[in-house]
């Protein structure tokens, strides 16, 4: 239990709280007009003690610049592409702003004024991001006691609008293929297996089972600020993707004269860089694509692929939990939210067969009912 004692001041009396951290450590607080307030104050600070709710008031001047760092620190368990993101939103977006502030003066309304500020000049991914950077930051400093609680949550963030994506058909897939002449194969096997661009140039010769026509999926290499990374899946786990017959001997002469352990595609030593949007080989393969066909879609991303495969893995009767192993999603539930459009017409076919469903029921019961007027 801590003591209360009077001192005196300019102004007159008052009063000062002797008490012990919960470390046992010992501080006090001054300034109390009456010994009342004193009693008071000391009486909720053993309660908070107790219940582990208190909170050293010092312990809140920390800076955003200091947690910041920590913050960071913990966060090398992502994967290398990951935490790049994080860091970059960090030194561009948040530290410059918050890092000299003391955690323990932020208010709710200087973060919305933020949120809002950045997001007339920035997407709403950058956004997102950049609020996740601090408000993490700042649950940290809950975590730790430091505050009571997280001042930046409940803040209004910016809604992410849809991307418009691009699914290819069969001929349009065979077009783009022919186009981008020696990533011919790679091509195909992005289109037609959903494995990711990472994935695809990871791949080994002995990722390849050509008897059940499998892909091991288990090395993903990134590119991070200019340079490729290689690491694990994005799940941390490996995962085995059917390939369509057709590619077998495609990637069979991918893999002529190299190394049981050498990659697919390239040289078969150094990992294929992600082509630039502008005007790498995939641009030109596109470019040439629309030019023969102008239903081709000019903004054809890489990853579009990805979605393509899930549109003709669909269109072939392939269901939601099949779809979701074969892109390696952690759950049928975001396979359904991401590829929601393309089960439409599922949803289509159930009111087929229910329509036909109830229209041979009746016919049956009618033959029935016929059936015994005549008798």
């Amino acid at each position: 239990m801590g003591s209360i004692k009077p001192y005196e001041t300019a102004k007159g009396r008052r009063y000062v709280v002797q008490f012990r951290r919960p470390d046992r450590t010992s501080t006090s607080k001054r300034g109390f007009r009456t010994k009342r307030e004193a009693e008071l104050f000391l009486a909720s600070t053993e309660v908070r003690k107790a219940t582990g709710e208190w909170i050293d008031a010092s312990a809140s001047r920390i800076t955003i610049d200091e947690l910041g760092e920590a913050w960071l620190r913990a966060q090398t368990h992502l994967k290398p592409s990951s935490f790049h993101v994080l860091n970059t939103a960090w030194r561009i977006h948040v530290q410059p702003v918050w890092g000299h502030r003391r955690v323990g003066e932020i208010q709710h309304s200087e973060v919305q004024d933020w949120v809002s500020l950045l997001s007339s000049r920035k997407g709403a991914t950058v956004v997102i991001r950049a609020f996740g950077v601090l408000a993490g930051i700042i649950d940290r400093a809950v975590k730790d006691r430091r505050l009571p609680l997280n001042v930046a949550r409940g803040v209004n963030l910016p809604r992410k609008g849809k991307k418009p994506r691009s699914y290819l058909t069969h001929d349009q897939v065979q077009n783009l293929a022919h186009e981008a002449g020696p990533r011919r194969t790679l091509v195909l096997t992005l289109a037609y297996t959903g494995i990711r661009w990472g994935e695809a140039v990871g791949l080994r010769a002995n990722s390849l089972d050509l008897v059940r026509r499998r892909l091991l999926v288990r090395e993903n290499a990134v590119n991070v600020a200019g340079k490729i990374i290689p690491g694990t899946p994005k799940s941390h786990e490996s995962r085995s993707v059917p390939f369509p017959d057709f590619l077998t001997e495609l990637l069979l002469e991918q893999c002529e004269g190299k190394a049981i352990d050498a990659l697919v595609f390239g040289d078969g030593v150094t990992h294929l860089p992600t082509p630039t949007h502008g005007d790498g080989w995939f641009a030109g393969a596109r470019n040439r694509a629309h030019d023969t066909d102008p239903s081709f879609p000019r903004a054809l991303t890489l990853h579009d692929l990805r979605h393509t495969a899930a549109s003709l893995a669909i269109s072939a009767g392939a269901n939601v939990k099949a779809v979701q192993r074969m892109l390696g999603h952690a759950s049928a539930a975001m396979t359904l939210d991401t590829y929601a459009d393309l089960f439409d017409d599922d949803l289509d076919a159930v009111a087929v067969a229910l329509n036909d469903a109830r229209s041979a029921s009746i016919a049956v019961k009618m033959q029935s009912k016929t059936f015994d007027d005549e008798f």
